[in-house]
């Protein structure tokens, strides 16, 4: 049961991050000019590479922290920071800098996507995502991190069906309705994060924990 609870953390924690209803109006406002055959290759490509980057973090990452010889602790409360500053973003209905920059979103507007950058990164899977990923990988072993890639396959399987009816879902509901739906998301992440950040310091300072 407690291994469970996991993983449908890690998926709520994710969905959270990865925010599909801040990437409607986003994917929208992209593809406004391309056929349905250009959206559904634009929606192809930008999951894929979602799923990419994050199994690669999940497979990879740990690893990646000792061959830089970062610990787990310290990375908890460092990812647990980005965390709180996307989900302060969130609660203003904002993407954040943490997702997007002032350049990122120029480019976008411009119509210069490819769907792997900035769509996919760092929109989608960015920091937040890649460090959750990397975080929830460090309980171990091959069956662990199987369990998460299914987990991470899942929500790309729903953010393609999402990407692929952004203009439908778009023209029902409104800006305002998005926006609500990203400020509860936010609300949820928040309280993940400072849990995340908590729980690295108790491990970096045991003497917190007393």
């Amino acid at each position: 049961m407690n291994e469970l609870q996991e993983y449908l953390r890690y998926l709520v924690t994710l969905t959270a991050v990865l925010d599909p209803f801040l990437a409607i109006p986003i994917f929208i406002s992209v593809t406004a000019a391309r056929d349905d055959a250009g959206r559904r290759r634009l929606a192809n490509v930008v999951t894929i590479t979602v799923f990419l980057v994050l199994a690669g973090s999940a497979i990879f990452g740990e690893s990646l922290l000792k061959a830089l010889g970062a610990s787990l602790p310290a990375f908890r409360v460092g990812g647990g920071l980005v965390l709180l500053l996307m989900a302060l973003a969130m609660l203003n209905a904002k993407v954040g800098e943490m997702r997007q920059t002032r350049a990122e979103a120029e480019e976008l507007e411009a119509g210069e996507v490819s769907g792997v950058v900035p769509l996919a990164v760092p929109l989608l899977a960015g920091p937040g995502a890649i460090s959750t990923t990397i975080i929830a990988a460090q309980a171990g072993g091959v069956a662990h991190v199987a369990a998460l890639i299914v987990c991470i396959a899942l929500m790309c399987a729903l953010l393609w069906a999402l990407l692929l009816a952004a203009h439908a879902v778009g023209n029902r509901l409104s800006t305002t309705a998005l926006n609500v739906a990203t400020r509860l998301l936010g609300l949820i992440l928040a309280a993940i994060a400072i849990e995340t950040m908590a729980d690295g310091l108790k491990r970096l300072f045991p003497g917190l924990a007393a």
